[in-house]
């Protein structure tokens, strides 16, 4: 076998592999005498038909069929030969067939970027500093108790904020009735704002079968252009008007959350150990988050172009799954949509990839039976979700890919400069969520 590589363009090659004719050929003939021992045409008796025949009719198709198949044998071969690693699967041509002589082909391909690491010292991190307090508990038993709170009518009462009043209205814009303007029994919560502005605070102080008029204006940045900034008048009708309930804190509310015995305390403490992980998570996150950020910045590099386009392809497909698209073809979205978001995946996908070749992270074992305990935690019957991890490759090698992550971020973050940042339970929280979609990519990035 020789091989001959040449630099096309930045990360792109261009590889020529020479094969002797003979092993070319001598599978070319012996296809063809099988499939003149077996072809059937008209004119001849089975098993009779001259190879020339054979040879004229069918030889195209078995040369094509015998170089598709050298190819796909040998190219991994010539890849390893010259100690080359390609960034994608590599693009097969075979040269003239027909033309008498060794059995050549090219093979277009990108390899990985050469890079050195740059120092994690020049990443800067603000880690996020807080605690589960007893008033963070308190807070959440009473968000928790809010979510869980029903309705009951009270005869005689006048709707005030946090009522539920059921309704009928119509709207009118000047004497005629305007598309979607119209309900029957539709129920709204007062002072939660689902409605446009004034249309709750008119409910106020009506009672079940009372009949009003509502003057509002539809806010200039309404969903329905029509309406933008138009004035309006609804005729509305109560039907009900009920009280909010909250729950009592009491064993019935308890076992809710899987809290069988213990009362009150140990609701506490299990509103305690849920925070808690969720504290933790969120700090990770943050830090996690910040790490891939300082990596993405103090790293240039040319990235593959191959790399980067079967990630625009996964994150179209992302996107159709997500929005429900059935039957739409994912490659109809704009790939420059996802180009940006693509190439931070990729780039990063190559800069821990190339830390955990530096440093030789592996999977640290207690690292993914931790992982695990968290993933687990949330279920009722979390060694059972445990036991059916450990029972499958598949999801197991992803919680060490997340292992190995997490040990790749602690190994930056003790190389970083990191700042402590005091904080709160809530905002620490509320900082992680908001993050969003600018944290696109950091988790996406495979170092494994």
């Amino acid at each position: 076998m020789q091989v001959s590589i040449e630099t096309t363009s930045g990360l792109e090659r261009r590889m020529t592999v020479r094969l002797p004719a003979e092993r070319f050929e001598t599978e070319v003939a012996s296809r063809l005498q099988d499939a003149a021992r077996r072809v059937k045409l008209p004119g001849f008796r089975p098993g009779k038909v001259p190879l020339k025949e054979v040879k004229r009719r069918f030889g195209p198709g078995v040369r094509e069929e015998v170089a598709g198949e050298l190819m796909q044998a040998t190219v991994f071969e010539a890849l390893a030969q010259e100690s080359l690693r390609p960034a994608g699967r590599p693009r097969l041509e075979p040269l003239d067939l027909e033309v008498p002589g060794d059995f050549t082909y090219t093979a277009v391909f990108e390899v990985f970027p050469e890079f050195e690491l740059a120092d994690a010292a020049r990443i800067e991190i603000s880690r996020p500093v807080a605690e589960v307090t007893e008033a963070d508990i308190d807070q959440m038993i009473e968000r928790l108790r809010e979510q869980r709170r029903s309705f009951e009518v009270r005869d005689g009462r006048a709707a005030e904020t946090g009522d539920e009043v059921t309704l009928d209205f119509e709207g009118f814009i000047g004497d005629e009735a305007f598309q979607g303007g119209q309900a029957e029994d539709a129920k709204i919560v007062l002072g939660s704002g689902r409605m446009i502005p004034g249309f709750e605070e008119g409910l106020a102080g009506l009672h079940a079968g009372d009949n009003s008029s509502l003057e509002v204006t539809f806010p200039e940045d309404y969903g329905n252009e029509a309406l933008r900034g138009k004035q309006a008048r609804f005729e509305v009708t109560v039907k009900a008007v009920a009280e909010p309930v909250t729950p009592e804190l009491d064993d019935a509310f308890f076992k809710e959350f899987g809290v069988e015995e213990g009362g009150l305390d140990a609701f506490r403490s299990e509103v305690r150990g849920n925070m808690e992980r969720e504290l933790r998570k969120a700090i990770r996150t943050r830090l996690k988050n910040q790490v891939m950020d300082g990596l993405a910045a103090i790293h240039e590099l040319m990235l593959p172009e191959s790399m980067v386009g079967e990630e625009i392809h996964r994150m179209q497909h992302e996107m159709v799954q997500q929005f429900g698209g059935k039957g739409m073809d994912p490659h109809s979205l704009p790939a420059e949509l996802f180009r940006d978001n693509a190439e931070r995946r990729v780039k990063l996908g190559l800069v821990l990839s190339r830390i955990v070749e530096v440093e030789k992270v592996e999977a640290d074992p207690e690292r993914v039976e931790a992982i695990l305990d968290d993933v687990a935690a949330p279920y009722g019957e979390p060694e059972q979700v445990k036991s059916w991890y450990h029972a499958n490759a598949e999801q197991m090698q992803q919680i060490r890919s997340a292992a190995i992550e997490d040990q790749v971020v602690d190994l930056i973050l003790e190389r970083a400069t990191v700042t402590d940042e005091p904080g709160s339970y809530d905002s620490v929280l509320a900082a992680a969520q908001g993050r969003g979609a600018a944290a696109d990519g950091a988790e996406e990035a495979d170092p494994a």
